[in-house]
């Protein structure tokens, strides 16, 4: 009877990290670094979350229309050592984001800086974008 945990113990742990590292993806596969972009925005939401935190903006369009975007960052223990925090990234503060474009398409972005109104620039963390250089002049969005 010992013989029955060990074996739900053996055969159940590997299933568990599979559906995390399914969550899981790399930045290349969900990110262009070719395609780099400055968002500004008011923060309309924050989630610390593992893999990776989301900060979500409403970036006002030259034509007056606002679009949601989603900027990935970093996990929330790298961002909170970094004092990227929800006292930081204050509901309503007004940020500019640096960044790279989904792949799809999507008004999604990998963050790499955050800037603040008071010009503190805070690194973010995104997947992957440790390794790729700064965007030397990134697109702001249209």
């Amino acid at each position: 009877m010992r013989i029955m945990p060990v074996m739900v113990a053996v055969c159940g742990v590997p299933l568990l990290t599979a559906a995390v590292a399914e969550a899981h993806h790399s930045f290349a596969a969900e990110f262009d670094a070719s395609k780099p972009i400055r968002l500004k925005g008011r923060i309309t939401k924050v989630e610390f979350m593992n893999p990776h935190s989301w900060i979500h903006i409403a970036v006002k369009k030259k034509d007056g229309s606002v679009e949601e975007w989603a900027i990935e960052g970093g996990t929330p223990n790298t961002l909170f050592r970094k004092g990227v925090n929800r006292k930081t990234l204050a509901l309503g503060t007004e940020v500019s984001v640096d960044g790279y474009l989904a792949r799809d398409g999507s008004h999604r972005a990998s963050g790499r800086n955050i800037t603040l109104t008071d010009g503190r620039k805070l690194f973010l963390a995104g997947s992957g974008s440790r390794s790729i250089p700064a965007p030397s002049e990134p697109k702001p969005v249209k």
